[in-house]
C-alpha cells in the first residue's frame, strides 16, 4: 500500500511541476485509480486536449509499468 501512496505523490509532483496551479484529487485504489486534475490551463483546450496534456506528462510512468491504469477527469479552475 505504501508504494501506491508513493505513486500518488509522484503523479502529483509531475503534474504540479508542469501545471503549477494544478489541483489533484485521487480516489480509488491501486487497481482502480481515479484522478481529477483542475487547472486554469485547461480553459481554452478541448476535453480531449486536456486529457492528452495530462497523459503526456505521465507517459514515462505508463511506459515503465509503474502506472498501468488511470481514470482521468479534468476540470477548469
Amino acid at each position: 500500500m505504501q508504494v501506491f501512496h508513493k505513486m500518488k505523490e509522484i503523479i502529483e509532483k509531475i503534474l504540479i511541476e508542469n501545471i503549477p496551479d494544478a489541483v489533484c484529487n485521487f480516489d480509488g485504489d491501486q487497481c482502480n485509480l481515479r484522478l481529477t486534475v483542475s487547472s486554469i490551463i485547461f480553459k481554452d483546450m478541448s476535453l480531449i486536449n486536456q486529457h492528452k496534456k495530462v497523459m503526456k506528462l505521465l507517459e514515462n510512468k505508463f511506459e515503465s509499468g509503474e502506472l498501468h491504469a488511470l481514470s482521468l477527469e479534468t476540470k477548469i479552475l
